[in-house]
């Protein structure tokens, strides 16, 4: 395997950290502190191609492979994990699903929208009662003359508030389970679709999460993504692509982490002399670059397969299990290196500690990744009841 990245990748990845820190950077405590969605940002984002990043050119995207585009989500990553939701929503969960399982009206429809930032997307897959039990969708889809009739309610939804085209998973016969599932292109504008912002999150202050509700929403025939009771499976390839890209935000975490953590620890004196000169510091600062340096390898293998066409779901589960596991480790551990610093804002590491946490229940909790790579191992599905 050949780690060296090509000039164009390094070229798309130093851009990608100069924007970060020129554009990102500079906005991200006070939009936390605010609660605020920076649109003027995500315009920003969608200027430089990022929220494109793995389509075709010829549908308005940078037609990027997925070990850049993870560079790019990385970088992003390091910023502003609420920036990094909206290109990993976006991205990986719309327009691939869009991508993979569109018709060409479709394609040609949204993608263009969407890589250029005109629209936002939302996954709604998520409900109250269906978090890991994907299959267990309580919105119901109705056949009705001309199209389809849908009722039921999303929760945890991210960009809900200002997408113009959510995918809706929803229910056509619950006595079919995953084999019933569909999924639906919605116009948010249409009657009935409407939406509530969640407010007091521990973290991700800075980004748009919302529930949906959807009560007697009409969308046409053409609405549908795929086939009936092909949506479990949108579902999930959208979620390798997603996990994918919440791994190598993470990955941007513990960088992030380790960069500030050794400038800290440089200029931080006690005891007449810096904290790095301290053997449990530095122990605590190796770590962090062990963690962060294999994070980041499991990622681009991940991306790299992915490249290639080769199968890579158990891959991609254990990208995103360690990487999120290991960034939330490595921000807890640059608190601690910070001390009583490092638990105001004052520094990143109090944002990166309460953004991440995230990180390790949505697109799948590390449980559930868990399951996935040990079915991988043993053949048994644990999730299938016997």
């Amino acid at each position: 395997m050949d780690f060296d990245l090509s000039d164009e990748q390094q070229l798309i990845r130093e851009t990608a950290r100069a924007f970060t820190d020129r554009e990102i950077v500079a906005r991200a405590r006070e939009n936390a502190r605010n609660e605020h969605f920076d649109l003027e940002l995500v315009g920003m984002l969608a200027e430089q191609g990022y929220l494109g990043a793995i389509v075709p050119r010829e549908y308005g995207g940078a037609g990027l492979d997925y070990v850049t585009y993870g560079l790019i989500v990385e970088e992003i990553g390091r910023g502003d994990s609420a920036m990094r939701t909206v290109i990993s929503v976006q991205t990986s969960l719309v327009c691939s699903s869009i991508l993979a399982w569109g018709s060409e009206r479709q394609k040609a429809d949204y993608l263009p929208r969407l890589c250029s930032g005109e629209w936002l997307g939302c996954f709604g897959l998520t409900e109250a009662e269906a978090g890991s039990d994907a299959a267990g969708q309580r919105t119901r889809a109705s056949k009705v003359e001309g199209g389809w009739r849908l009722n039921g309610s999303k929760m945890w939804i991210s960009l809900a508030n200002h997408a113009r085209v959510a995918l809706i998973f929803a229910q056509t016969d619950p006595e079919l389970r995953h084999r019933g599932l569909a999924c639906f292109l919605v116009d948010t504008e249409h009657p009935g679709f409407t939406t509530q912002a969640i407010h007091h999150k521990m973290g991700l202050h800075g980004s748009d999460t919302a529930s949906i509700s959807l009560d007697d929403v009409f969308v046409p025939d053409d609405a549908l993504l795929g086939d009936v009771g092909a949506g479990f499976k949108v579902a999930m390839s959208a979620l390798d692509s997603g996990r994918y890209s919440v791994a190598a935000g993470c990955v941007g975490i513990c960088q992030g982490c380790v960069e500030e953590s050794v400038r800290y620890a440089t200029q931080r004196r006690q005891f007449d002399r810096p904290i790095a000169s301290f053997q449990l510091v530095q122990a605590m600062l190796a770590e962090m670059k062990v963690r962060t340096d294999a994070a980041r390898l499991l990622v681009w293998r991940a991306g790299a397969l992915r490249d290639r066409g080769r199968p890579c779901t158990t891959e991609t589960s254990i990208a995103k299990l360690y990487a999120t596991e290991s960034a939330q480790w490595c921000a807890n551990e640059a608190i601690q290196v910070h001390g009583g610093a490092g638990y105001v804002d004052d520094h990143p590491v109090e944002r990166w500690f309460r953004d991440v946490r995230v990180t390790t229940l949505y697109e799948g909790t590390s449980q559930i990744q868990k399951l996935i790579i040990g079915r991988a191992l043993t053949g048994i599905n644990a999730l299938v009841p016997e």
